[in-house]
């Protein structure tokens, strides 16, 4: 918030190029440059680390644990449709998480959004954009904190869409092995 990057970003996108330089708060920017780079670089080693791990789970044929309580959620496998949670995203971010019994980040996502909402005088802006006064828009919406909400509208869509989908490819996994270890024949030759 204090670099002013967002104020920054929309002067840019808008050809203010001068008054972008003039908004931009350099000692926090910079700050924030280290941070997002190592956020870039931890992302993506973290992501091998864990299909490192996932490969490894297939081949011993790790258990799953189908139902699963604990003090934050409960948790089970069930097939889930990836488009209801888009749909309860664009609804309103964070409920599609919730769809998926993905507690903590439905939450944080649903928090943020509440909270952007209200710091960017967004609702306002709705009804005075209902109502034809579009003057009234530009003095009351805060274009620092609206710049915020595409990025984390879309986060939430894609994350809830590809969340279920996953979750439901983890679904089919834990019946098959269910299925093998629990009613399949050990003399069951498996065709090649």
């Amino acid at each position: 918030m204090e670099s002013k990057l967002n104020l920054a970003i929309l002067y840019s996108f808008t050809g203010q190029f001068s008054l972008a330089k003039e908004t931009v708060n350099i000692r926090w920017l910079l700050l924030y440059a280290g941070v997002f780079v190592y956020a870039l670089w931890d992302s993506y080693r973290s992501t091998v680390d864990l299909n490192k791990f996932t490969i490894l789970a297939q081949r011993e044929q790790s258990p799953i644990v189908p139902f699963k309580m604990d003090a934050i959620e409960i948790n089970y496998f069930d097939k889930r449709n990836p488009w209801v949670a888009v749909a309860w995203s664009v609804f309103m971010p964070g409920l599609g998480h919730l769809y998926t019994h993905r507690l903590p980040t439905g939450f944080f996502v649903l928090v943020w959004w509440i909270a952007i909402t209200y710091f960017s005088h967004l609702m306002e802006g709705v009804h005075y954009t209902a109502m034809g006064a579009f003057e009234q828009v530009k003095i009351i919406v805060d274009p620092q904190w609206l710049i915020f909400m595409p990025s984390i509208y879309c986060f939430a869509i894609y994350d809830s869409f590809v969340h279920t989908v996953e979750y439901n490819k983890l679904f089919e996994y834990e019946q098959a092995q269910f299925l093998r270890l629990k009613y399949q024949s050990k003399n069951f030759k498996l065709p090649i």
